[in-house]
């Protein structure tokens, strides 16, 4: 089995900003490019922060109005500072938070949700933009067809990593959620099975209704133990 990789599923072309870009520049970019946010990056593309839509519409809203009222009082510090910013560099979010290309699905998710950010510059070892991954592109495994979560876990988990041979269990998936129906020789055998049928990339969850020829997680139990 191979799980998917932030290298797998990010945006290799990335619109990107100089520190010195005008905020005209920026919003340019955002529109043409149809993105949300892009990473500010220095003469050799290290990533140094981030300016987004969010932080464009911060500042458009704590000018002053046609009528000439002026917001500054009903503003925060942060925005006060963004008010006066002309460049990319003066807006941006700093520090910037990054991932790695080999960084899991799962552990780049979670690190998302962690930290409250949509999106994360991706960079190699030496600290060089390669991407940008965001929450949408860590939804992709999830929007993966069923036929293909079926055949990875009749040919890989259970052909190639289990070696079981073939027809003792019958899988099928719906939308996502896995069903293991047959028989196993052994009891002990049905979480080897099912621990790593959840592990597939888009699988929801896994349901299982395996039986067994040996209970052999019961010392008691007969060895010739009628299928379950």
């Amino acid at each position: 089995m191979s799980h998917r990789t932030v290298a797998d599923v990010m945006t290799r072309n990335v619109a990107t900003a100089g520190p010195e870009a005008s905020l005209k520049t920026v919003a340019r970019s955002l529109n043409d490019n149809g993105v949300s946010a892009l990473p500010v990056v220095d003469t050799r593309r290290h990533p140094i922060g981030i300016v987004s839509e969010a932080d464009l519409l911060r500042r458009q809203a704590g000018l002053p109005d046609t009528e000439g009222r002026d917001p500054i009082h009903t503003t925060t510090s942060t925005d006060r500072a963004s008010i006066g910013a002309r460049t990319a560099g003066d807006l941006m979010s700093t520090p910037v938070l990054t991932a790695r290309p080999q960084w899991g699905i799962v552990e780049t998710a979670r690190f998302l949700h962690e930290r409250g950010v949509k999106r994360l510059p991706v960079v190699d070892e030496t600290g060089t933009l390669v991407g940008i991954v965001s929450r949408t592109d860590l939804l992709r495994p999830m929007l993966r067809h069923d036929d293909a979560i079926r055949d990875e876990i009749v040919d890989d988990v259970l052909g190639r990593t289990l070696r079981m041979t073939p027809g003792g269990v019958a899988v099928t998936v719906s939308e996502g959620v896995v069903s293991l129906t047959g028989q196993v020789e052994e009891r002990s055998t049905i979480p080897v099975v099912e621990r790593p049928c959840r592990s597939v990339d888009g699988v929801v969850s896994v349901d299982q209704a395996l039986g067994y020829a040996v209970d052999d997680l019961s010392p008691a139990a007969d060895s010739h133990h009628a299928p379950h």
